[in-house]
């Protein structure tokens, strides 16, 4: 762990996961590409802010009746320990994910009861109306059954739709998805954040101009790439 404070995360959460992502390309240009979702997931409440934390990994199935099943009881307190915000990230394994939901009602008041911020999976989740209040969850789809929905391995290495996490990664999701945040980024990101929308600003004030046209926007991309 570093030294980066719950108030060095939480900074970040004023701007969304795509704003993230764009201020990443300059802090860590080597990462463009890689270390998000690719694919969609669906927000249980697009109203909720960015929310950051330290992830907690783990795999489950629903398709098929456990064989070899991770305890329960041992994910829980995996999921309780530690310092410092928390989500959970859980990689659906079956063949065709979202076939049974781990999250609903029960699970979602449990996580927020451990502390945790919220959850991303490319599993799905149901009980859309009586989930918890303040817990985020970004899931593949939606679906009314748990089936036989159960753990198969707890602090592993997940992929969700692309995004490759380990414990301890430090996550940023909102309604448009999820980026791992490399820790040598955090304190970076502000600054690369506020050039971002120094730039931005050019062409957004000229686009939104009533005489703007063709020439213009020739102008204003000039005058952006200047700014640094």
């Amino acid at each position: 762990m570093t030294n980066l404070t719950t108030a060095d995360l939480e900074t970040l959460t004023q701007w969304n996961t795509p704003t993230i992502c764009n201020a990443l390309e300059i802090t860590n240009p080597e990462r463009r590409g890689f270390g998000y979702n690719v694919k969609p997931l669906i927000s249980l409440d697009p109203s909720l802010p960015p929310m950051i934390g330290y992830a907690r990994t783990a795999k489950i199935r629903a398709a098929a009746p456990a064989t070899v099943a991770a305890d329960r009881l041992e994910y829980y307190e995996y999921v309780a320990t530690g310092s410092g915000p928390t989500i959970v990230i859980i990689e659906d394994v079956d063949p065709s994910p979202g076939y049974g939901a781990f999250w609903g009602e029960v699970q979602t008041n449990v996580h927020k009861g451990l502390g945790a911020k919220g959850c991303v999976t490319n599993g799905c989740f149901r009980d859309v109306t009586d989930s918890a209040p303040g817990f985020q969850l970004l899931g593949g789809m939606v679906n009314p059954s748990h089936a036989r929905v159960h753990l198969v391995e707890i602090n592993c290495p997940v992929n969700v739709h692309g995004m490759e996490v380990v414990h301890g990664d430090i996550i940023h999701a909102d309604l448009h998805g999820a980026v791992v945040v490399p820790e040598d980024a955090v304190k970076k990101i502000p600054d690369a954040v506020n050039l971002l929308i120094r730039r931005e600003a050019v062409i957004l004030d000229a686009a939104k101009a009533p005489d703007f046209n063709f020439e213009k926007l020739k102008v204003a991309i000039g005058t952006q790439a200047d700014i640094h």
